[in-house]
């Protein structure tokens, strides 16, 4: 029985470490390996190419966030008859759409496209299309702020033919004082955008943030209405055609994070939800042969994240337990057990506390690593289960962000 018991626990821990830092160390160690053979992926970017672009920005009940929006898109550096506006507030019923539709004469480059009813925001993206006529969109979110060359650094990598999408880096704007979930979310954000740089180095970044990302509009398909992680399923569908997806670090958008932990179990529940579905409509990138490099890329850095190692976690803890207490010679000294089961067990005592802490709004940043990290992890068996319960919608509750 002991034995049987370590292969799971040991292939289990192999799991979670791969996905969490194995990954990123293989996919370092291949970048360096085919640097020095000489089979980079080629950069064609060119900061002097200025196609044309529209800038999409889905605002359902945004008004609060118009005004700022709006001058930060009019203030982008970018040739201005080069750059379309195009907002849609489908179904606001809080000023948004009359509060544009009153700027639309100052501002000739601006279009708004509105209407009665909420459908979610892959609908107002899909309802966009049709009206952009540039060779290039760019998606961002309403509550989000732009750096200044964000299009052009997006949109120089687009002279090279094989890219066929752009995705920016999403910035989390803490404070000292913030939220455990705001300052975990910034720390996972950091490590995120270093596998993305790697990703890009060694083939295809696997996603794009919906806060900031640019497609060639020629490639952009129907998504289906109910989608929930738009940004993730369009980027991957492009990959999926044979182009690459880029990653731009220099294109970023900032934006708070959620206004409390339960505001941010709400998002991360719904993107874990749209990570099983996203993997149940992608199945056929799962097949390596066709797809190789990509196939890797995906398994590794995001159907693992979602699908295999939150199982896993609390599977290791259980088998820890009689590893710990039976008296068989096993592969290692049944003392090891034990204090590999104390470690886990301060870890997930120290990711309670932090809860307990944060419920009382007190913050202890060195509880943010496994507090999140736990987190993080609950949130995607919670997505699962809602996902296995078909609760599943392209409308979903706005989730409250920090002041």
């Amino acid at each position: 029985m002991k034995p049987l018991l370590e292969t799971l626990f040991w292939l289990g821990i192999f799991l979670v470490g791969y996905t969490y830092i194995g990954y990123g160390i293989v996919v370092w160690l291949l970048v360096k390996i085919r640097k020095a053979l000489g089979i980079s992926q080629p950069q064609m970017n060119d900061p002097d190419y200025l196609p044309e672009v529209t800038l999409v920005v889905p605002a359902y009940n945004e008004q609060a966030y118009m005004e700022a929006k709006l001058q930060n898109s009019l203030a982008l550096d970018y040739p201005a008859d080069c750059l379309q506006l195009l907002f849609v507030t489908e179904g606001s019923t809080d000023g948004t759409t009359e509060w544009l539709e009153a700027q639309r004469s100052k501002y000739p480059n601006l279009a708004i496209i509105g209407g009665s009813e909420r459908r979610g925001k892959i609908e107002a993206m899909n309802m966009a299309m049709p009206q952009v006529a540039t060779p290039l969109v760019i998606f961002t979110d309403a509550n989000t702020t732009l750096n200044p060359q964000a299009i052009r650094n997006l949109v120089r990598h687009f002279k090279d033919p094989q890219v066929g999408a752009v995705a920016g880096e999403k910035r989390i704007e803490v404070q000292s004082s913030e939220a455990a979930a705001g300052a975990g979310e910034g720390l996972y954000w950091k490590y995120e955008s270093f596998l993305k740089k790697l990703d890009t180095e060694l083939y295809s970044v696997v996603g794009a943030a919906g806060e900031l990302f640019a497609v060639r509009t020629s490639l952009y398909g129907h998504v289906e209405k109910d989608t929930l992680l738009d940004d993730f399923v369009i980027s991957l569908r492009i990959a999926g055609h044979g182009y690459r997806v880029i990653y731009e670090p220099e294109a970023y958008a900032i934006e708070r994070p959620s206004f409390s932990i339960a505001d941010e179990q709400k998002r991360k529940v719904r993107i874990a939800a749209g990570g099983f579905q996203a993997i149940s409509r992608l199945k056929y990138l799962l097949n390596i042969f066709r797809h190789g490099w990509l196939t890797f890329q995906y398994v590794s850095h995001r159907a693992m994240r979602w699908a295999v190692a939150p199982f896993c976690l609390p599977l290791i803890f259980l088998l820890n337990i009689p590893l710990a207490v039976l008296p068989k010679s096993g592969w290692l000294p049944d003392s090891a057990y034990q204090l590999i089961l104390m470690a886990q067990t301060c870890f997930y005592a120290a990711a309670l506390a932090g809860n307990t802490l944060e419920n009382r709004k007190i913050r202890v940043k060195l509880l943010f690593v496994p507090y999140y990290f736990s987190f993080m992890n609950w949130c995607a068996i919670l997505g699962y289960i809602r996902y296995r319960k078909g609760t599943t919608s392209g409308i979903w509750e706005k989730v409250r962000r920090a002041e």
